[in-house]
């Protein structure tokens, strides 16, 4: 109590939120009157969002996403149904209900943060729907247990006041790395609407490549799974390694700048190295040395298949506890390599393309097919039915180019600059 008492007669103020470009941050919101937190109290469209006591639970955390294009708007989602915090009906009268919605582009998903100090209280902040300039608060300043949140005019008093202790301000210096040409900006806020509105669990999601990256401190492990009849000599499994990691840098190479990670991305370079191969028939590969992991005969999706307990696709937590070799023998994705086929696929899993489309192109400037699937393990989208506005060929839109385009580079910036708070980047 005597803390409550301190806060309420400290002076307040409001301050401005500085210079720093935003960044996605996942947070608890402490209403700083009565130190309950916000809550959504079931997963259900239209649910009105409340006030409950502080449990720390995935109902009362927020995940505070910048809206691209804008330098100080979030959208706000929720993690037990991944929708946005919507006023409803997107009313600005008074006392219109905070709610949970299915994301849109519209405005009465977006919020700016209006900084506010109280005593010695930090991350404290007015929470200001966009397109009514009202502050979300419980309704009638109650601070009991279960009451509604709607919105009305801000202020300063604290029941209008939310603290946010994971509050992450980005980098300082207005540019916070986000800075694509001016003639991709509206395409590339395009493409993020794009993908908020159509992944189903976009920010829950913890396999991506980045994820992967990240987890092994900037290095990542192949397996091939060898879904072919032919033979392999040592010549052409070193031509293979070498073309994957030459390929696989190229996206890497996006996120440096200036002999530095891009905006706070943690290493200058990420090593690849394939640590196994998966056969129908040990005789296929013509080596006998132990420089990778032999798997024969492992047949899944009628097709060799690499050792699973040590596939980061079927071990998520990281450990690898009935990999033979242990974590050093594990492998985050496959290049799957099969005869006859056409086109590519991707995802966290890896990549699939033809072998003879691969092998044939170990000395390409570009793998394209390769490169296209990687990005999906990354996580950017394809567009079989649509096109951002004003770009027209681009590597992630299939056969429009061949090579990663600055377009395609912003992209994939793009899905780190969203994601990266999460590693506390």
């Amino acid at each position: 109590m005597a803390v409550l008492l301190a806060v309420a007669v400290a002076p307040i103020v409001y301050t401005g939120q500085g210079n720093a470009a935003p960044v996605t941050f996942t947070s608890t919101a402490i209403n700083q009157a009565g130190n309950n937190c916000g809550n959504v109290p079931s997963s259900a469209n239209g649910a009105q969002l409340v006030l409950a006591a502080c449990n720390g639970a995935a109902s009362q955390n927020l995940t505070f996403v910048p809206v691209s294009g804008t330098a100080d708007q979030y959208n706000i989602r929720t993690l037990t149904s991944n929708s946005c915090i919507d006023v409803s009906g997107a009313s600005t009268a008074d006392n219109a209900t905070v709610i949970q919605w299915t994301c849109h582009a519209n405005n009465n998903q977006r919020y700016r943060l209006q900084a506010v100090s109280i005593g010695g209280a930090t991350n404290t902040f007015n929470i200001v729907a966009v397109h009514s300039g009202k502050c979300i608060v419980p309704a009638g300043s109650s601070t009991a247990n279960n009451t509604g949140l709607v919105q009305l005019p801000c202020s300063t008093a604290t029941v209008r006041v939310w603290r946010l202790p994971s509050y992450n301000p980005g980098t300082p210096g207005g540019g916070g790395g986000w800075n694509p040409p001016s003639n991709l900006v509206t395409p590339l806020d395009e493409v993020w609407r794009h993908v908020e509105s159509t992944y189903p669990n976009l920010f829950g999601f913890r396999n991506y490549g980045w994820d992967q990256i990240i987890a092994n401190g900037g290095y990542v492990n192949y397996c091939v799974r060898w879904d072919s009849s032919a033979n392999v000599s040592v010549a052409l499994r070193d031509q293979i390694h070498a073309a994957l990691a030459r390929q696989f840098k190229k996206w890497m190479d996006v996120m440096t700048e200036n002999g530095q990670g891009w905006n706070n991305w943690p290493y200058t370079g990420v090593p690849v190295r394939v640590v196994g191969w998966a056969v129908r028939n040990r005789a296929q590969l013509q080596w006998s040395d132990t420089s990778v992991d032999i798997y024969v005969n492992d047949i899944r999706e009628n097709a060799p298949q690499c050792s699973q307990p040590c596939g980061r696709f079927f071990n998520q937590s990281g450990s690898y506890p009935n990999c033979p070799g242990g974590v050093s023998h594990h492998y985050d994705m496959s290049l799957w390599l099969t005869d006859g086929f056409g086109g590519g696929a991707g995802g966290d899993w890896g990549q699939r393309m033809g072998r003879e489309y691969f092998t044939n192109n170990l000395n390409t400037e570009n793998i394209h097919i390769y490169l296209h699937e990687v990005g999906h393990t990354f996580g950017l989208d394809d567009f079989y039915d649509w096109t951002p506005t004003g770009v027209c060929c681009f590597i992630m839109k299939a056969g429009s180019a061949t090579s990663i385009t600055e377009f395609d580079r912003w992209m994939f910036r793009d899905w780190w600059r969203h994601l990266k708070s999460r590693y506390g980047r």
